[in-house]
């Protein structure tokens, strides 16, 4: 992607469990700053804005720049898809960076999953599965049309996201410890995992834990993996249905193409950490003639500064 040496851009991918942020200058990522999440659904709208601006002003530092030479900063955030949503935190942000006398010329915020599609892609047509905290597909048809599967929040659905294998991973803790379920390892690994709150003789303690926060479902997710690995077959189930339910994404947003084969990039925590959920979708994948896998061109981050640069030269 080249970008021409007079723009100043700022990319913010908001994901679920962490942000990051990049301020590129003459095609050259001049600063980095990470942050917490920034989902507004695990935040808040209020707190969400103050990390993101937080960010923005920590590139800014580090850049030793001024907040009114930057050109652009596009943001993509977890879960913002109502443009009645995108335009309250761009509001927010505005606001708050006049109360700190910051100056940001040109600002938006979109979905963070539409910032992977235009980086994994360049603008190309696609498909996009993102699996990490939550679950989502999203994909382009032709030059302009978006669509999109999942990405409901774990409230809703998520199925197959690092979220949902926690969730389900607890429930089969529970459903042993009550003797519904099979016994799994992962009783024993999660228990010995917090010392301190939880008490296996007290099975409520883990209910809790849970109400205190010591834990989050995404949290169980590695947890769920490492014992699926060694052979646990609660936990092999559990990423077996991941896997499965996440297909799903794929071959529903695939009847909206016309083309037989359409190309597939994976992103996310689940797939870069190269989990074995990664390799059964990659199996799944490769065996499937609908799809064909693919690197991803570029980031999420990679698409905030190609949108950046695109705002940017319709202004002129």
């Amino acid at each position: 992607m080249t970008i021409n040496e007079d723009y100043t851009i700022i990319g913010i991918d908001g994901g679920g469990t962490k942000t990051r942020g990049v301020l590129y200058r003459s095609n050259e990522i001049i600063a980095k700053s990470n942050s917490g999440t920034t989902r507004i659904g695990a935040v808040g709208v209020g707190e969400s804005c103050e990390r993101l601006l937080n960010v923005i002003a920590d590139l800014c530092i580090r850049a030793n720049i001024d907040s009114s030479e930057i050109d652009a900063v596009v943001v993509g955030l977890a879960g913002v898809w109502l443009d009645e949503e995108k335009k309250r935190s761009t509001q927010l942000i505005k606001t708050l960076a006049r109360t700190q006398k910051m100056y940001l010329n040109d600002l938006i915020v979109t979905s963070d999953a539409e910032l992977a599609l235009e980086g994994a892609f360049e603008g190309d047509q696609g498909i996009v599965m993102i699996v990490g905290t939550g679950s989502i597909a999203i994909g382009k048809v032709g030059k302009n049309q978006l669509i999109r599967c999942g990405g409901w929040g774990i409230e809703l659905d998520d199925e197959g996201s690092g979220a949902w294998i926690g969730r389900e991973g607890l429930t089969a803790i529970v459903r042993a410890l009550d003797g519904r379920g099979n016994d799994t390892t992962l009783t024993k690994v999660f228990t010995e995992l917090y010392p301190s709150s939880i008490d296996i003789k007290e099975p409520r303690t883990i209910v809790k834990a849970y109400s205190d926060r010591v834990f989050e479902y995404y949290m169980l997710s590695p947890l769920v993996m490492k014992c699926a690995e060694e052979g646990d077959p609660v936990c092999l189930e559990i990423i077996q249905k991941a896997a499965f339910h996440l297909m799903e994404l794929l071959e529903t947003l695939q009847k909206k193409f016309k083309t037989q084969q359409v190309k597939v990039a994976l992103l996310g925590g689940i797939i870069e950490a190269d989990t074995i959920l990664a390799k059964m979708l990659e199996d799944n994948i490769a065996i499937n003639p609908k799809f064909k896998r693919i690197d991803a061109r570029g980031s999420a981050l990679d698409g905030a500064i190609a949108i950046g640069k695109r705002l940017i030269t319709e202004m002129e």
